[in-house]
């Protein structure tokens, strides 16, 4: 017991270091030039700044530019909130219907949502039933595309979740009188929390730093989004690599926070319905 015990707590010890070196030194390396001069961050050593200039870099790089961060800041926190949302009202229903119905289309449905993770995004195509629809370019429309690439990935979680609900409870809600929107609603939606809080997570970070589909379906300044400007102001500032730096931490933090506060809940919605019982 003793000899498990030990090579338990060697085990935890390696993964909190090698989790360390991965996340924790990039970012206080990150940290660390958003605090210092032009001079001292062009060098890019990992040290301590000789003049601490953490907030003046910071009110540097949300007016750089004509404000092109803060812009991408606020467009990418529309995007995501209501593609997420989308997604996790769709994909809760499909989810619900799919695990709890038997039809002989049930394996047709199946089949496009396993395709949905498999098959690659269509660019061209996408981008001509968007003229069509007279959104291209617009961020409702890049809203309906972050939502289309993610709901089979969603769905699939809520289906395995639900599969874990036992029938009983929708039988006793229909003896009760409620209907199929009243149970989903009152019944099994307040049930499906764990896996809420993992979709919205995991495709929080997921659409917040996507860089391909805005790249192709949301052009212009003025829907810009976090990658793109990020990549844009990696180009026009190489001589400020503090104001660089600073660009990236702004980007970073709001994922990283939703992780920290969230991870547990992350865990317990990917594995849920790992095992059906």
């Amino acid at each position: 017991m003793t000899r498990e015990r030990t090579r338990a707590w060697i085990v935890g010890t390696i993964a909190i270091l090698v989790s360390i070196v991965v996340f924790l030194v990039p970012f206080a390396f990150v940290l660390l030039q958003a605090a210092k001069s032009p001079s001292e961050a062009s060098d890019l050593a990992f040290s301590w700044p000789k003049q601490f200039m953490f907030f003046q870099n910071l009110v540097d790089t949300l007016t750089s530019n004509d404000g092109v961060i803060g812009r991408a800041i606020i467009n990418s926190a529309v995007l995501t909130i209501f593609s997420v949302l989308l997604m996790v009202i769709i994909s809760a229903m499909a989810g619900y219907i799919l695990a709890r119905k038997r039809s002989k289309w049930g394996p047709v449905v199946n089949f496009f949502v396993l395709a949905g993770l498999i098959v690659p995004p269509a660019v061209v195509p996408t981008i001509w039933v968007l003229q069509g629809l007279k959104l291209f370019g617009t961020l409702p429309g890049m809203i309906l595309v972050e939502t289309t690439f993610g709901l089979s990935f969603c769905i699939l979680l809520f289906r395995a979740f639900v599969g874990n609900i036992p029938r009983e409870l929708d039988e006793a809600a229909v003896l009760d009188g409620a209907g199929p929107v009243r149970m989903f609603l009152r019944v099994v939606l307040p049930l499906l929390r764990p896996v809420i809080v993992t979709v919205i997570v995991v495709q929080a970070v997921f659409v917040f730093n996507d860089f391909a589909g805005p790249l192709y379906f949301l052009p212009g300044d003025q829907n810009v989004t976090v990658q793109l400007a990020l990549y844009t102001f990696s180009g026009q500032n190489l001589s400020f690599y503090n104001l660089l730096f600073m660009a990236i931490f702004l980007i970073t933090i709001p994922p990283l926070v939703a992780y920290i506060f969230f991870n547990r809940q992350i865990v317990a919605g990917m594995t849920s319905g790992a095992v059906k019982g």
